[in-house]
Order: C-alpha cells, then structure tokens, then sequence
C-alpha cells in the first residue's frame, strides 16, 4: 500500500533569483572570456548555462487546496501541498491533484426497495481526496471510481429499507432519512477508503416510486391516510358519547335503561361519525313512540 508522505519541496522564488544570477555570471563569462578563452573552458560555461536553463524547469506553482504528487521515473516520492511558488527536481513528474471539496449527484436509478416495489432513487455525495498518493496509485480513475462506487452503494442502500413504513418501528426511506443518509454515508465511505477520498456527506436528493406503480401506491397512501383519519374520529365520538352519559347521568337529567343508552349511543355515533350534515328529527311524544 502505498501512502502519502507530503514534502513541501523547496521554496520557489529563493531558487529563481539564485538560478537567474548565476545565468547571469554564466552568460556574461561566456560572452567576455570566450574569445581569449581555452575552448574547453567555453565548453564547459556552455554546458553550465545549458545546466542552469534546465534547473529552471524544475520550478513549478502549488495552488492553495492543491497537491503535487511527485515521481521519479514512475517511482513515487512525496506530495507537495504547501502553496507558492516551489522547485523540486527538474527530472520529476509533477501530476496535480485537487484537494478541494466536491460534490457528486448519481442519475436516478431504477432498483427494488426491500418490499419488491420498484421505485426511482438518486443521491447527493459531497467528497473530498484526504490522500493524494492512493488516490492517483491505487484506482485507475479516482472521479469516475466515486462515481461508480457511490451508485452501487445506492443501489444497495435502496433494496435494504422499504419505501415508505407500514408497521411501527419500521425503518423507511422516506420516513428515516437522517439515519438512511449516515448509513448511506458509511457505506460510500467504506467503498471509496481505498482510494483516498473522504466522504463528507451523502443525501438523498430525489425519491420516488416508479411511474408503472406511482399511481397504485398513491391510492395506498390515501387510503392509509384515511383509515387513520377514520381512526381518530372514532376514538372522539366514543370519548363524546362516553362523556355525555356520565353527565347525564351525574346531574340526573334522565334515567336511561340498557335499551335506550344503546340507541342513544348508535345515534350519538351516527351523528359525529357520518360525513353527510344531520338532519334532526324532532320527537313531539314520549321517549317509547
């Protein structure tokens, strides 16, 4: 395995000025010794300018939030990350990697969720390369590796949760989406440690079940959403009728049999459960016509 080992290599502008004043002396020795000069002493302030020029090479520039992965020959030497103007060995290869953070959006995918259902799913991942050495050693293409490596974890985050939570205490994407995205966080971040990319945050961006069953859970969740609504009216009317018996019966307005706190009971219910308005019958006789 093969790790980073960051080297700020040497300070870039120091080196300039010393190289351009001895491409100066060089070339002026050069031009006023040349013509009473031995001509193997002229060979030699030639080589040592040519020398200099390739010494300038070996100048290069770090952006902030950048590194320069460094190679000799294939060989990987150090990472230089300190920003400025820098100069390492003209010989070696300088292959800039961007330290700053990104942001990734998977197209949306079509998988099953953990029921079977069919639905559209799409995730927002934002990263960033913590280390440049695996990054550039240890995958081929480290942007299209988070790229693929982020959609199958998606991929397989959507076929462990349900799409929507039809018991209590069930685990849902569209019901969870706190703890989906932190396992959704750990699993990307298990794929992509091999390459040296730390994965800040995942989301999910987009949810939805497939357009050929859409309109069929649609009518499911309404019909949940009634039947819970239903539920609710019910455990009213009952705590209403309740309550108006125990008041009546408390203050000694009537004096009711089984029979007849039955039927006031199913009318009570009638009357706060029923969706259509009441129309009240007005009864001019006793309580038994």
């Amino acid at each position: 395995m093969i790790r980073e080992r960051e080297h700020g290599a040497l300070p870039g502008l120091p080196v300039a000025v010393l190289l351009f004043v001895v491409l100066v002396a060089l070339v002026y020795s050069l031009v006023v010794s040349a013509p009473t000069a031995p001509v193997w002493q002229t060979i030699a302030t030639a080589f040592l300018v040519l020398f200099d020029v390739l010494l300038f090479t070996g100048l290069f520039v770090v952006n902030p939030n950048e590194g320069r992965v460094l190679q000799f020959f294939g060989d990987y030497v150090s990472t230089a990350k300190t920003a400025g103007l820098r100069w390492a060995n003209p010989l070696y290869t300088k292959k800039r990697i961007s330290l700053r953070v990104r942001n990734f959006e998977s197209s949306r995918l079509k998988v099953n969720d953990h029921e079977g259902n069919p639905i559209e799913i799409a995730a927002v991942v934002v990263w960033k390369v913590v280390d440049t050495a695996e990054a550039v050693f240890h995958v081929d293409d480290y942007q299209n590796f988070v790229k693929v490596q982020s959609e199958a974890a998606v991929r397989n985050l959507a076929t462990s949760y349900s799409y929507d939570a039809h018991e209590e205490g069930q685990m849902s994407l569209r019901g969870n989406t706190a703890d989906v995205a932190e396992h959704m966080k750990k699993e990307i971040q298990e794929r992509l440690a091999t390459a040296g990319v730390e994965v800040m945050e995942a989301r999910i961006s987009h949810l939805a079940y497939a357009p050929e069953i859409a309109q069929a859970m649609l009518q499911r969740q309404q019909a949940g959403a009634i039947i819970a609504a239903r539920q609710r009216i019910v455990e009213g009317a009952v705590g209403m009728v309740e309550m108006a018996l125990d008041m009546l019966s408390q203050r000694a307005i009537l004096e009711l049999d089984n029979e007849r706190k039955a039927a006031m009971v199913s009318n009570l219910l009638v009357v706060l459960c029923g969706e259509s308005e009441v129309h009240p019958v007005i009864n001019a006789g006793t309580l038994y016509n």
